[in-house]
């Protein structure tokens, strides 16, 4: 997105032209959000708090899955879970497509001000009729914490093989982490939204704590969604520390999966609801399906053999074995259209993003550029 036009740029400059007071300079001095809390008689404050959620009732906060664009929860610390201790705003059209939790799951531990009227809402303490936001980590007031616009500036326009060359040269700009680093990496990326703690295995779904990670029983390591020894890229520091395919995983699940590649059918995994398995092909639970299609076709366009690795591809078969291709390639494109980017996959790009590589994976943010490079 230019940053010549911003759309909640030209809502403030509509709101401003019909008499609401938007800016904080307009609003009341800024105040905490216990102090909002306490202040529940319909004045108008500007408040300034953490991003803690989505309140779907009157005691529940939901962290991720949100269901829609209409409310988010603050609070004066970002690890907040006493709903007591939260304001739950009231977000109006106009400002939904910048801070809704749906459209801007990143939103989620970021600090913003919000002025409004102080009234009950979900029948809580609230803020409603909001006429200004602000804030988020965004270098405009009302934009999410990153703009992929202009991340992905040298690609508009593009489309198939012009398409992938393009995103290569983007996406390959990035921090490489060592495999050690990746331990401490994917505590952070793959957490569970409901359990500082623990961390959710891609494949299983289980969440389990971070500290169980190893090789025994149970335990849980690093999964290399492509698998390694499709390329024989190994664990150093590349293709086989990149954190966008890297998930946790628990051990058994890691190893009955291998490097099978991707297909439907076969018979139920143990210790993976949903997942199946046959001689020559591995299918995860469907609710990631899309995420780990995403993953690959990542890796593909990521990995071209122009670094010292093999150029990473995908096909439409099974039974790769150790050539640098994956598949099934007619399948993995199903999933991604029948299992669309959620809040947590979303949150996971923009950490990895932000925090650790500096890269992000294009198929996240343009699901649509997938046909476009393989139609």
């Amino acid at each position: 997105m230019s940053r010549l036009f911003r759309p909640a740029l030209l809502v403030t400059a509509v709101l401003a032209l019909l008499g609401f007071g938007i800016t904080p300079s307009n609003a009341a001095t800024t105040i905490t959000v216990a102090t909002a809390i306490g202040r529940q008689d319909n004045s108008t404050a500007s408040v300034t708090g953490y991003v803690v959620g989505q309140p779907t009732a009157t005691s529940t906060v939901v962290r991720s899955n949100f269901p829609n664009d209409y409310a988010l929860a603050l609070a004066d610390s970002a690890s907040q879970t006493s709903t007591s201790a939260m304001l739950y705003v009231q977000i109006p059209a106009a400002f939904r497509a910048s801070y809704g939790l749906q459209s801007n799951p990143s939103l989620l531990g970021q600090q913003i001000t919000v002025t409004g009227a102080l009234s009950a809402y979900f029948s809580h303490p609230g803020l409603k009729n909001a006429t200004a936001f602000a804030g988020g980590g965004g270098s405009d007031p009302g934009d999410p914490p990153t703009d992929p616009g202009d991340y992905y500036a040298a690609a508009a326009g593009k489309s198939g093989a012009a398409l992938k060359a393009a995103l290569h040269t983007i996406i390959s700009q990035q921090t490489k982490l060592t495999y050690d680093q990746v331990w401490d990496a994917l505590k952070v990326t793959d957490q569970d939204p409901n359990n500082s703690n623990n961390i959710i295995e891609v494949y299983s779904g289980r969440s389990i704590a971070k500290s169980s990670q190893g090789g025994g029983v149970d335990d849980w390591n690093r999964e290399h969604v492509w698998a390694k020894s499709h390329g024989d890229f190994g664990t150093v520091t590349g293709p086989g520390t990149d954190i966008h395919h890297l998930r946790p995983e628990d051990v058994s699940v890691n190893s009955a999966r291998g490097n099978l590649d991707f297909d439907n059918g076969g018979t139920a995994v143990a210790q993976c609801t949903g997942c199946t398995a046959d001689a020559d092909s591995f299918a995860p639970r469907p609710a990631v399906r899309g995420d780990v299609a995403r993953m690959i076709f990542y890796m593909a366009v990521r990995y071209e053999g122009d670094d010292g690795f093999a150029n990473l591809e995908l096909d439409d078969k099974v039974g790769n074995g150790t050539a640098p291709y994956i598949g099934k390639l007619s399948v993995l494109k199903a999933w991604a259209a029948a299992d669309p980017p959620d809040a947590f996959e979303k949150n996971r790009n923009e950490v990895i993003y932000n925090q650790f590589q500096h890269n992000r994976n294009p198929f996240i943010d343009h699901p649509e550029w997938i046909s476009s490079i393989w139609p």
